[in-house]
């Protein structure tokens, strides 16, 4: 028994390790760093209650105060927002339908995504296809625009074009070829698919 705890113990930990990042993506890490601060509390508060509770003694009601306590102290002090990240850092621009709708009418190609930190498909297209140097290539060659709609907060300017498209959530992959309306693309992507838009 105390093997298969030991391996559950694993994934447990990497969910973990992946929600403390996501809090950091979406906070900031002193919001990351509260959270860590606030979950090694809670551990050791949990591992004092089961060595009272091993000898005998109880103790649950006061452990379970102050971990209420703790866990109301983190939330009211994690900030509200991440701090604002540099955009366009690599050759995308931010999600703004105004300027979607001034590249269309200049007959530009554009390529528009929707994403999250919080989404693994989402990630795994961006590294698989999007963010790979044969794509950019032929992007950069063929002048076309890649925007990128961030929805880890839920903007709600993206919640409304995500729904304008029939969509309730991300990955959403758009291709706007030059005077034409917009091709949704399959929701798993490869260079093939995205450099295949350009012929």
């Amino acid at each position: 028994m105390g093997r298969v705890q030991k391996i559950l113990s694993v994934p447990m930990f990497l969910t973990a390790l992946g929600l403390a990042w996501l809090l950091g993506q979406q906070r900031g890490v002193s919001a990351m760093t509260l959270g860590l601060g606030a979950s090694l509390l809670l551990a050791l508060l949990l591992w004092w209650l089961g060595s009272r509770q091993h000898r005998g003694k109880r103790g649950g009601m006061i452990v379970a105060v102050m971990a209420l306590a703790l866990l109301g102290a983190t939330a009211a002090l994690l900030p509200a927002h991440a701090p604002a990240a540099a955009s366009g850092t690599d050759g995308t621009i931010p999600f703004d339908e105004a300027r979607l709708t001034s590249l269309r009418a200049a007959n530009k190609p554009v390529f528009l995504y929707f994403t999250a930190d919080w989404c693994l498909t989402c990630k795994a297209n961006e590294a698989a296809a999007i963010d790979r140097s044969e794509t950019r290539a032929a992007f950069d060659k063929a002048g076309v625009t890649v925007m990128v709609g961030d929805w880890t907060n839920a903007d709600p300017a993206i919640t409304r074009f995500l729904e304008g498209q029939g969509r309730s959530g991300v990955p959403l992959y758009l291709w706007y070829a030059p005077g034409k309306g917009p091709q949704i693309l399959p929701q798993i992507l490869t260079p093939a698919t995205l450099t295949a838009l350009l012929s």
